[in-house]
């Protein structure tokens, strides 16, 4: 794996009526990830022309912070176990800066 850091760009599609209690879950996600060690930075961002679409802008230092992310128990119990089951869908771009 590359010690170069990795931002990851994530796009959530909430399903109709559970935009509410994602945004409600959303702070602890937050400020846990924040202390995380690799984490660079983490921030969310929700569409202005449809408020159901939630963007993600990560930072980290290298694949395997992110890889500490993935395994860390509140992405678990946050991000999968609560609001993947309420996401129509989810998609994730792993990027390194070019310039």
């Amino acid at each position: 794996m590359s010690d170069k850091p990795v931002n990851l760009f994530a796009k959530w599609q909430v399903k109709d009526g559970h935009l509410e209690s994602v945004l409600k879950l959303l702070p602890e996600l937050v400020e846990q990830t924040r202390k995380e060690e690799g984490n660079l930075f983490y921030t969310i961002h929700q569409s202005i022309t449809d408020p159901n679409t939630i963007m993600l802008y990560e930072g980290y230092k290298n694949e395997d912070a992110v890889a500490a992310h993935r395994a860390s128990e509140h992405f678990k119990a946050i991000a999968l176990g609560q609001i993947v089951p309420v996401l129509d869908n989810r998609e994730a771009v792993l990027a390194t800066q070019l310039y």
